[in-house]
């Protein structure tokens, strides 16, 4: 199901569009992870449920109505390791920059997607944390301050009074100067990859903790997302349609109302990704959409998505499904808009490619091959949110 694939520098243009716009089901992972707090059957249903033991729909393409993908545990898993961080130690970051890093008491992890953040704390350094970015959304880095602005500004002045002693990032935060400002006052900076997919997800995780000085926790968090997403992964993929064009197809789209904003991410933006690990077809290697584009009438008639994805805030943000399906016609006159197949879903869980990715390929699919009724659906927030 996956595949390899070239560099995915759209996540940069996410940077880009997020500013035009002002963000595990187990509760016990493979090889030593741990994790807590899971949520209540009503907030979350059908999540104690085995994806193989649910009523899955005949035909995902005749199903009506709208969906929500949620975390049955919102939490991370968290690696058990006696290992400290081999610091000093001396890394070359994805920007060819060699970087010496004296200390990981204050460690400051910062990107678009939380990834970073959340990898740190499935590695067991969720202590040594300083602060946080806007998309960083688990609950164990809830009371940390936030060191970006007008959703992902990076403030040095906010990242200097925190007095960290290595940051890691990816430059998909700007801007780029406020970096410069940072390594001009002595801080380490560490620059990773700015990829985000289902296949990279051990690449992100060796870079980070090799900033750190944790091989030895890298190995273990890598072994358990692997066992965890390959057994979210195997019953999906026993039971979705064998040929592609009986399988539903699916695009990503990234919506803001409030900006109109409305874009379709295509073919390495990510969203492919996620797309294909859930069993759906991506349109967007048929239509030969790259990266992320502002969407057109044409593009969405040419798709004929059967299933949209969003995410949560982006669709209230429209008005809910009916305020989605108003806002773009072309679209409410696909298979999709016609049984009003929206599927949303966190915008801090859905495009993370971190240690929660099998829990969101989970929830993801429930929520396209066996929807449940929701007490939190996107119009519902929709109203909340005015």
């Amino acid at each position: 199901m996956t595949k390899n694939r070239n560099a995915r520098a759209a996540v940069a243009a996410f940077a880009a569009v997020a500013a035009l716009a002002l963000a595990g089901c187990a509760a016990t992972g493979a090889d030593g992870t741990t994790a807590a707090g899971a949520s209540t059957e009503a907030e979350c249903p059908g999540a104690s449920t085995p994806f193989d033991q649910l009523e899955l729909a005949a035909d995902v393409r005749e199903l009506d109505g709208p969906s929500t993908a949620c975390l049955a545990d919102t939490s991370l898993p968290i690696i058990e390791s006696d290992e400290a961080s081999a610091v000093p130690l001396t890394v070359t970051d994805v920007d060819g920059v060699e970087v010496t890093v004296e200390s990981t008491e204050r460690i400051l992890p910062i990107d678009i997607t939380g990834t970073i953040a959340a990898t740190v704390f499935s590695l067991g350094l969720g202590d040594q944390v300083v602060g946080r970015d806007s998309s960083t959304g688990f609950p164990e880095a809830a009371d940390l301050p936030v060191v970006t602005q007008e959703g992902h500004t990076l403030s040095a002045e906010a990242v200097l009074s925190l007095d960290p002693t290595v940051v890691i990032t990816d430059t998909t935060l700007g801007p780029r100067d406020a970096l410069a400002q940072l390594r001009d006052a002595g801080i380490p900076v560490v620059i990773v990859t700015k990829e985000r997919s289902v296949e990279n997800i051990g690449e992100l995780v060796d870079q980070i903790a090799g900033a750190l000085g944790v091989s030895e926790r890298a190995e273990l968090l890598k072994s358990a997302i692997d066992a965890d997403l390959s057994a979210v992964m195997t019953p999906i993929e026993a039971s979705i349609p064998a040929d592609p064009a009986d399988r539903p197809r699916m695009i990503f789209l990234y919506v803001r109302g409030s900006a109109n904003v409305y874009y379709l991410f295509g073919e390495e933006s990510g969203a492919d990704s996620l797309i294909e690990a859930v069993g759906g077809f991506d349109v967007a290697g048929e239509i030969g959409w790259e990266g992320m584009r502002p969407v057109t009438a044409e593009a969405l008639v040419q798709a004929a998505p059967d299933v949209v994805l969003v995410m949560t805030e982006g669709l209230a943000s429209t008005g809910g499904v009916d305020g989605l399906l108003e806002r773009l016609p072309a679209l409410a006159s696909t298979p999709a808009g016609e049984h009003r197949r929206i599927v949303d879903m966190a915008d801090t869980e859905i495009l993370g490619f971190g240690p929660r990715t099998p829990a969101v390929v989970d929830a993801l699919a429930r929520a396209v091959y066996a929807p449940q009724p929701s007490t939190a659906t996107a119009d519902t927030a929709a109203e909340t949110n005015g």
